[in-house]
């Protein structure tokens, strides 16, 4: 299976009403759970068979996921394009790939988005000027949660 594969995946069982998935493709695997323990989403990475397990670690606080509600964001938004953890630079060192009132073009890096240890680059689809940051370093993201609210040029 190939990223593109994965992230598809993901994205169709975050919004089925499965709770449990498991997925064998020859030598890969990939299992995931949806569940409620403390108001925490658990989801179980892809593992190849022959590798070690890592231990799994939680998500999301439902309600810290959930802490931007739709009707409080007026004009045109950059939706979140998967789940993930959001980080607004390369790395904790280097500054942020943007900020309030840069203007970006079609194709910029807006920001990072984890999923699954690995790291997605979220680049602009129009020319737009960066209005607010929805989100801060280390926020998980949800699936076609706005992280940003931009004027469109």
């Amino acid at each position: 299976m190939d990223f593109k594969e994965i992230k598809e995946l993901i994205r169709v069982f975050d919004k089925s009403e499965l709770n449990k998935l498991k997925v064998k493709d020859g030598e890969f695997e990939i299992s995931m759970q949806t569940g409620f323990e403390g108001g925490t989403v658990v989801t179980t990475a892809a593992t190849p068979v022959a590798a070690a397990i890592a231990p799994v670690a939680a998500v999301a606080p439902i309600a810290e996921a959930a802490a931007i509600a739709p009707a409080a964001i007026t004009g045109d938004t950059i939706d979140s394009p998967m789940v993930g953890t959001y980080y607004s630079s390369p790395s904790p060192e280097a500054p942020a790939f943007i900020k309030v009132g840069d203007t970006v073009k079609k194709g910029q890096t807006l920001c990072i988005l984890e999923a699954m240890k690995i790291m997605n680059e979220v680049e602009a689809e129009f020319d737009c000027k960066i209005v607010e940051m929805l989100v801060k370093d280390g926020d998980p993201v949800e699936y076609d949660m706005p992280i940003f609210t931009v004027e469109k040029i």
